[in-house]
């Protein structure tokens, strides 16, 4: 009996042996956590970037939670956050004590602009200090035009790009690098989930040009615990009577958090992250042919379009459907693709409508966002698989689509 195809799935790792190496020293080393992989991989993500610091964790929320802490937001604060993205971009804020105030997104990109951005500053209920913009399935959003508009109001800007390590920008007149460089941003946060161009099993980290910034980061993933003498604060308890600190010395000096990564992530990390390049073409490839093998199916599928000036290392392959034009169902459509091996999902149902929030915050008017959700759809992308598995996807969407 002949085996069916291989199921699909809408996004997976890819590890190497060299990976598995990376991993198997650590585990035959002599540490587990706190060791020098975690360093390593700070300074590797660090200098792939373009930023000045990296400042590793546990997973991406952490990195929005951090970054929020320790960018001084909190009780009082309000933050703009787009509609369209995952729960943990507004969940960040709220674990900071801060409010959030949703932001409209443009129907065709799911990306908040300034526009939106400052539409939805006017509907806040007290001091807007921050914008949290989303690099949704790798785009880069207008973050010149942003960043402007922060600049204006007195705002700080915090990039999620968790999507979107490895995407790069050229806008001309010498304005390019990679996202997660600092030039529009006080911090941008990372996710190294499986599903994510390189994976760490779970991981995260923050990016910043600011040494200070890097410091306290560093010191809220554990526990805001210090072992610098320069940063005591109780000289009498910290210091011997030859004015050095006691070996054994150190000081919690603020309420943190334990958002410490171990050695084994971040080796992991340090692996993948040697591949990001390669990883990040092959995704784009794909995307491509994608594109090319869609076009017969205009205008009823339609790719999500890419950003001008921007070299996106694609973590979703995103496309728009009009369902209810078609006369189906986004669920028909995803039992049909399931049915043939293929796996789907939706990115995102708009957080604003969310129960939690929902009771928290008035509904308010989102027609971008809601008619992004209304149509999007996200088919499998992620660099084990070949062309012929994308024609495989496109011509099993064909199919589960009225003609």
């Amino acid at each position: 009996m002949t085996a069916g195809p291989h199921f699909l799935p809408y996004g997976r790792h890819l590890i190497d042996d060299d990976d598995v190496a990376a991993v198997t020293a650590v585990l035959r080393g002599g540490a587990l956590t706190t060791g020098p992989a975690i360093p390593a991989f700070e300074a590797a993500l660090a200098a792939a970037t373009g930023a000045r610091h990296a400042v590793a964790c546990g997973n991406g929320t952490e990195a929005l939670h951090l970054a929020v802490v320790g960018l001084g937001l909190g009780p009082g604060d309000w933050v703009v956050v787009p509609a369209v993205t995952f729960v943990a971009t507004a969940n960040a804020v709220r674990l900071a004590g801060a409010e959030v105030v949703f932001a409209d997104v443009a129907a065709d990109t799911g990306l908040i602009t300034a526009e939106t951005a400052a539409a939805a500053a006017a509907r806040a209920d007290g001091p807007v200090r921050a914008v949290l913009p989303v690099h949704l399935a790798g785009q880069f959003g207008d973050l010149p035009a942003l960043a402007e508009l922060a600049g204006a109001r007195g705002w700080t800007v915090i990039e999620d790009a968790c999507h979107a390590v490895g995407s790069r920008y050229d806008l001309g007149a010498g304005v390019a690098g990679a996202v997660g460089d600092g030039r529009w941003a006080a911090a941008t946060a990372f996710s190294f989930h499986p599903v994510k161009t390189i994976a760490m099993g779970e991981g995260g980290a923050v990016t910043t040009n600011d040494p200070a910034l890097a410091r306290r980061l560093t010191r809220l993933r554990s526990h805001g615990v210090t072992r610098d003498a320069g940063e005591f604060l109780e000289p009498g308890q910290a210091f011997a009577a030859n004015g050095r600190s006691h070996p054994w010395y150190y000081e919690m000096v603020e309420l943190g958090f334990n958002y410490r990564v171990s050695d084994l992530q971040c080796a992991l990390g340090l692996s993948q992250l040697a591949k990001l390049e390669s990883f990040a073409a092959r995704r784009r490839m794909l995307v491509e042919q994608y594109t090319t093998l869609l076009a017969p199916l205009a205008p009823r599928v339609r790719p999500l379009a890419g950003t001008p000036g921007v070299t996106a290392a694609w973590h979703l392959q995103v496309v728009l459907i009009d369902f209810e034009a078609l006369g189906t169902s986004r669920d028909a459509v995803m039992a049909a693709l399931h049915a043939a091996g293929i796996g789907s999902q939706v990115h995102y149902l708009p957080v604003p409508w969310q129960p939690y929030y929902r009771r928290r915050y008035p509904l308010a008017s989102l027609p971008g966002a809601a008619r992004y959700y209304a149509r999007t759809l996200s088919l499998p992308l992620h660099p084990g698989m070949t062309g012929n598995d994308v024609g495989r996807v496109v011509a099993a969407l064909g199919a589960a689509l009225p003609a």
